[in-house]
C-alpha cells in the first residue's frame, strides 16, 4: 500500500489576504515614524554617551561629531520632525528625502565601525527603500535629467 503524498500549496494559494496588503505601507511609515521620532526625541533630550565594548572607531567617530557641537542636535532634530511628519502623514516624501542620508548614515556606521547594530541597520535601510519605492511617483519629476520648460518658473 503506497502513500501519497499532498502536493505543497503554490504561490497562489498562500495568498494573503487584500485587506492586509493594504495596510502595510502604513504600518511601514508609522514604524519609521515612531522608531525616529523617539530616537530624535531622546537625542535632544539626553546627550548620548557611549557603550562600553564599542569598536575604538565608532567612538571615534561618535565624539568627533559630538564635538561639532551642532551636529547631534542637527541630526536630532532632523529625526523628531521626520518622524512626526511621517506619524502625521504629511509631507512623506519630503520627509522619507531627508531621512536618506540619515539612514545611509546608519547604516554604513553599522557596517563598517560597529557590527552589532547591522540588524537594525538592515530593517530601517529596508523600510526607506520600500517607502521610497511607494512614493516613486513624487520623485520622477526630481530625477528627470532634464527639467521641461514649463517646470522652471519664469520671471
Amino acid at each position: 500500500m503506497g502513500t501519497t503524498v499532498a502536493p505543497l500549496p503554490s504561490a497562489a494559494t498562500l495568498r494573503v489576504p487584500k485587506s492586509v496588503v493594504r495596510h502595510i505601507p502604513t504600518a511601514a511609515r508609522v514604524l519609521m515614524g515612531a522608531l525616529f521620532l523617539f530616537s530624535g526625541v531622546l537625542g535632544l533630550l539626553v546627550a548620548p554617551q557611549p557603550t562600553p565594548g564599542l569598536p575604538a572607531g565608532a567612538v571615534a567617530f561618535a565624539a568627533a561629531l559630538a564635538k561639532t557641537g551642532y551636529m547631534m542636535p542637527l541630526v536630532s532634530a532632523t529625526e523628531a520632525i521626520v518622524g512626526l511628519l511621517l506619524l502625521a502623514n504629511r509631507f512623506v516624501p519630503l520627509a522619507l528625502a531627508l531621512l536618506a542620508p540619515v539612514v545611509v548614515n546608519i547604516f554604513a556606521f553599522h557596517l563598517f565601525l560597529e557590527p552589532g547594530g547591522r540588524p537594525i541597520a538592515v530593517v530601517v535601510c529596508a523600510l526607506e527603500l520600500y517607502l521610497a519605492w511607494g512614493y516613486r511617483g513624487a520623485y520622477r519629476p526630481m530625477l528627470a535629467m532634464r527639467a521641461r520648460r514649463g517646470d522652471v518658473p519664469t520671471p
